[in-house]
């Protein structure tokens, strides 16, 4: 009897270290990915959350943006701003977040556009 208790453990043991050696080995892999994905460009991206302090899912969340198109960050940044200003009883807080997610999703236009142009250069030599 306790052959076989000791077995049935053991095998058990197996079974679970085989299943967390496979889950190491896959976010591993989901790592190096992510880190190759962040090295094509996303340095200047990181960049610019770090010194507006706000990532850009932030500040599309904020703004109500789901695609990057000057013309809609302006028009929601517009909207938004008026309806938090003080004098109508809005809150300055929320002015300023407004203010920092239209800067941030900004600089992130001015970041894709250095791209493309680096990579129209690119393909023109």
């Amino acid at each position: 009897m306790a052959k076989y208790l000791a077995q049935i453990i053991v095998m058990g043991v197996q079974v679970v270290g085989r299943a967390f050696a496979r889950a190491l080995q896959q976010e591993f892999a989901a790592s190096q990915a992510a880190a190759r994905a962040r090295s094509t460009g996303g340095q200047q991206s990181a960049a610019a959350s770090s010194i507006t302090g706000m990532s850009l899912q932030e500040a599309q969340q904020i703004l109500n943006i789901t695609t990057l198109t000057p013309e809609e960050i302006q028009k929601n940044y517009e909207h938004l701003f008026k309806v938090n200003d003080k004098s109508v009883g809005g809150s300055f807080y929320l002015q300023s977040k407004v203010v920092r997610a239209k800067e941030r999703l900004d600089e992130e236009l001015r970041i894709q556009s250095e791209q493309t142009q680096k990579s129209q250069q690119n393909t023109e030599t």
